[in-house]
């Protein structure tokens, strides 16, 4: 049986939506094991002198449960 927990974590870049959810991705994945799927839940970015100036991501990230056993 397969068990899976969601997360919710918010991500941004200067450069590029890509580049905010793989950020997401890269940090995530050093305190959770087993990620599975992102989805995106909303995009935004900030604009400063008409321009846009960073991109934000709001994603669930989901990854298995798993039991570890004591040896």
């Amino acid at each position: 049986m397969s068990v899976l927990k969601v997360i919710e974590i918010l991500g941004n870049s200067t450069e590029s939506f890509e580049e905010a959810v793989q950020n997401i991705v890269t940090e995530a994945s050093k305190t959770v094991r087993g990620i599975k799927s992102v989805y995106i839940k909303d995009m935004q970015v900030t604009v400063e002198n008409n321009m846009i100036s960073e991109y934000r991501v709001n994603a669930k990230v989901c990854f298995a449960i798993t039991e570890e056993v004591a040896t």
